[in-house]
């Protein structure tokens, strides 16, 4: 028999959860309501029923909390791009802050300083320096347009996938997170399209040209733009290229991308140049940073500037320590803590990103710095130590799964006298803070919002050996 759905009445959330999820207790049980914040009231259909806790879906609003303010995107709710728009940034800082204080003691369960007040962004819009349009042949319909003959749901569209849909896409006419000419790019690639019948990728059948549109912007001005298409057809793809290139004469660099497989990484294709130098040049401080199609940036420039002057911060160098900067990317944490150090050593698994490292490393100065391809726990052996030196200081900056228990255990044996332990997840951060707990204890505590109006957060941890 299906199970009885339970629909739980006037549930008045009390207090913010984490992951856009707010709490309430209903007869001494916590239920965790999706789009929801501290003082809605709303009808919940629970999805998940435990003995102690349950976890639903907001049904109806009775009443919207005092906290609310009137979201600034049209897309808003629909598209998932940002969750909260619709509390005030100074509100959102403090459940973020919230959040990072929750993980680190429920989770890490570690012995903690106090935690400084969350840096929050000047720029609470337009701050992204990369975005990533989609094309569709489904179109995602709103409630309201569902039984409209006028709105079909088989058109083309570009814009950003609907929160919860892999195959259906929202057509967004004014994107907030980047600055122009982000919008008109899109918009114009998208008449082209329809004015000379060019197909949109259809992701279930694997069918169609157009699949995406990648727009970088850097704070020196210069843009990149990569069009990737489902197949190759230079009878296609000139006359979009030339148009795109005559119509934005602002684009340093243009490229094409030809994708004829079922999913849109673009980790194994090579982009191709239709125009301009293939890359485009991004500054934190006065460092300068090559940025390839493929290269892995902080999205936000000036919130990464501020993370990592709160990284150089903690790292204490005093010009004699030599830093192992660990998933080290294109090297940008590395270059920007050298002058600091007596030597920088990088080590990643992503050979293409170990290359931009050496040229970003080569294009500032640097004279004391080397970059490895590879696993940390694999290469931080005795020769490479006798080689290279022991790392004084480690600077570590995990993807959003956190470090492997092996990585944690080797970082144990190596024991260096501090750890800067950077995260754009605080849960998987506690951790391993919980883990390193055995050699270190948690001296400072940083969160940086890179992300306004979403729900993700970066954390900075120093650790000092005991």
């Amino acid at each position: 028999m299906r199970r009885k759905k339970v629909v739980l009445h006037n549930v008045v959330m009390e207090n913010y959860a984490a992951e856009g999820k707010s709490l309430a207790r209903v007869e001494g049980k916590v239920i965790f309501v999706e789009n929801t914040i501290p003082g809605d009231e709303v009808d919940v259909l629970l999805q998940k029923n435990k003995k102690d806790w349950g976890e639903g879906i907001a049904l109806q609003f009775h009443k919207y909390s005092d906290l609310r303010v009137e979201p600034f995107c049209q897309h808003f709710g629909v598209c998932g791009g940002c969750q909260w728009q619709m509390l005030p940034y100074e509100q959102q800082l403090k459940f973020k802050q919230q959040q990072v204080t929750d993980n680190l003691k429920r989770i890490g369960k570690v012995e903690l300083p106090e935690i400084m007040p969350i840096a929050g962004a000047e720029q609470t819009t337009r701050y992204r320096n990369k975005i990533e349009y989609t094309f569709s042949n489904k179109r995602f319909l709103l409630p309201e347009e569902l039984n409209n003959p006028a709105v079909l749901a088989d058109e083309n569209v570009a814009g950003f996938h609907a929160r919860g849909f892999f195959d259906k896409v929202v057509p967004i006419i004014e994107c907030h997170l980047q600055n122009e000419p982000t919008n008109y790019i899109r918009l114009a690639v998208w008449e082209y399209a329809k004015e000379h019948g060019l197909s949109h990728y259809d992701i279930r059948n694997h069918t169609g040209y157009l699949r995406n549109l990648l727009i970088r912007i850097a704070e020196t001005g210069e843009i990149m733009v990569n069009i990737v298409v489902g197949y190759e057809d230079k009878k296609l793809r000139l006359p979009l290229l030339e148009f795109i290139e005559n119509k934005f004469p602002e684009i340093t660099t243009l490229l094409y991308t030809i994708n004829t497989k079922k999913n849109d990484s673009l980790f194994d294709l090579e982009p191709k140049v239709f125009s301009g130098k293939g890359y485009i040049i991004e500054k934190l401080e006065d460092f300068e940073f090559k940025i390839s199609p493929k290269s892995f940036f902080q999205t936000n420039t000036r919130q990464g500037e501020k993370l990592y002057q709160v990284a150089r911060d903690f790292a204490e160098l005093t010009g004699i320590q030599t830093v192992y900067d660990l998933y080290c990317g294109t090297g940008s944490i590395g270059i920007f803590v050298s002058r600091m150090a007596k030597k920088i050593v990088g080590v990643e698994m992503v050979e293409d990103a170990v290359k931009d490292a050496k040229e970003n490393a080569q294009l500032n100065g640097l004279k004391n710095s080397a970059f490895f391809t590879g696993d940390v726990i694999e290469i931080c052996d005795d020769s490479f130590f006798d080689t290279h030196g022991r790392p004084d200081v480690v600077i570590t900056d995990p993807p959003r799964a956190g470090m492997h228990e092996k990585l944690v255990k080797k970082l144990i044996d190596i024991a260096a006298p501090t750890i800067v332990y950077v995260s754009c997840n605080p849960a998987t951060q506690a951790r391993d803070l919980a883990l390193l707990d055995e050699k270190y204890r948690v001296t400072k505590i940083q969160p940086v919002d890179m992300f306004p109006h979403t729900l993700h957060i970066e954390n900075v941890v120093q650790l000092k050996l005991r």
